[in-house]
């Protein structure tokens, strides 16, 4: 499964029933609760990544891919706009990029 096929999915079941779907549930909830979502899964992340545990990272990882993802449709972000923006950023330093948003 692609990053664009999950999206996908995610976007679907936007109007499913929430009662069916844990991705209808959490988008019913509303934008908020999508963050806290993710953020708590990010958080789990980190701690694996601390752990270094190789295993629970890539499970933990795949979470917050698709939290985020599921955050990003509750704002109505589209996956291809976040594309765009990381094909904008393609060859500028990241040093040069972060020192031109805090300007």
């Amino acid at each position: 499964m692609t990053l664009d096929d999950l999206f996908a999915m995610i976007e679907a079941r936007k109007g499913a029933d929430p009662d069916s779907s844990w991705t209808a549930k959490l988008l019913a909830k509303g934008p908020e609760k999508c963050a806290e979502k993710f953020g708590e899964e990010a958080v789990e992340a980190i701690i694996e990544a601390v752990k270094d545990d190789k295993a629970a990272l890539t499970s933990e990882a795949a979470d917050v891919l698709y939290h985020l993802l599921v955050m990003l449709a509750s704002r109505d972000v589209a996956l291809s706009d976040v594309m765009d923006e990381l094909a904008r950023r393609q060859g500028v330093s990241g040093l040069a990029e972060k020192a031109s948003r805090s300007v």
